[in-house]
């Protein structure tokens, strides 16, 4: 592979094969953010990610079983929050993360 189609594809900053990962990393953190600042500081404390799907469902990540029941009660708050950063998200499902 040649020096420069190494730069490239490793650049986030330009039109790199990376800056769209990166970004989409960048949205989902800033998701998650907004998600975790839309309810009790205790629940959006145990939001670790979110993500909008294509088919519009806003999958949220949390910490434990107890988490992802107290947050499935915020759906409609997950939502809204979610719409107000510009997704356009339909339903809520919430998960819990793996812990292997």
């Amino acid at each position: 592979m040649a020096v420069k189609s190494l730069e490239n594809l490793l650049n986030p900053n330009k039109d790199g094969d990376l800056a769209n990962i990166v970004q989409r990393a960048r949205d989902m953190g800033e998701l998650a953010s907004a998600l975790a600042r839309a309810v009790p500081p205790d629940e959006g404390a145990s939001i670790l990610a979110a993500n909008v799907r294509e088919d519009g469902e806003l999958v949220v990540i949390c910490r434990s079983p107890a988490w992802a029941s107290r947050l499935r009660f915020t759906a409609d708050v997950l939502l809204e929050a979610a719409r107000a950063q510009g997704a356009e998200a339909s339903r809520c499902s919430v998960r819990v993360a793996r812990s292997d």
